[in-house]
């Protein structure tokens, strides 16, 4: 099987199966502060899943990958949620499938941010780990804490070969 996934632009619309985009364009929001911030409320729900889970905050620095990238694996995380902001402003690549037993490289998809957005991958949504653009970039991390395990690794057999390329 050969799959070439060719980014789209990233929606609220094309990602609602997957989760959340972070954003605030287009979104609702309402003065706080005595007028002096505008609060844009509520752009994504922290899952944290079946008894000790808890919401923690992380900074991941990512080094980019060499394009096109060949996707061996997708993992997800079962009991909780995992956003990604980017801190520099740099656009970066998002590979997604639909929860599952195990990802259907067929309904894979990717993505391409615009700097300004961040994503909340939904608890059980398949992904491939952060795709940087940049040589180094931050991006601030809200997932789960807790002794459950929390992280499933699919590894995609020899004979399927999905690739990600921007420029297809």
């Amino acid at each position: 099987m050969n799959i070439v996934l060719k980014p789209e632009y990233l929606t609220q619309e094309a990602f609602a199966p997957f989760g959340d985009v972070i954003e605030t364009e287009g979104r609702d929001s309402f003065p706080i502060n005595y007028g002096s911030t505008q609060r844009f409320h509520r752009l994504a729900e922290v899952q944290t899943g079946p008894d000790d889970g808890k919401a923690i905050i992380s900074v991941f620095r990512a080094t980019a990958l060499k394009l096109p990238l060949t996707i061996s694996l997708l993992e997800r995380h079962p009991h909780g949620s995992q956003a990604f902001i980017p801190l520099l402003s740099n656009p970066f690549l998002v590979v997604v499938a639909p929860p599952g037993n195990v990802p259907e490289p067929d309904a894979i998809k990717a993505f391409v941010t615009n700097g300004a957005q961040g994503v909340n991958y939904h608890a059980g949504v398949w992904h491939h780990p952060v795709i940087a653009l940049m040589p180094v970039d931050d991006f601030l991390v809200v997932d789960r804490a807790g002794t459950l395990p929390n992280c499933d690794e699919h590894f995609f057999p020899p004979d399927t070969h999905i690739v990600l390329d921007p420029r297809a």
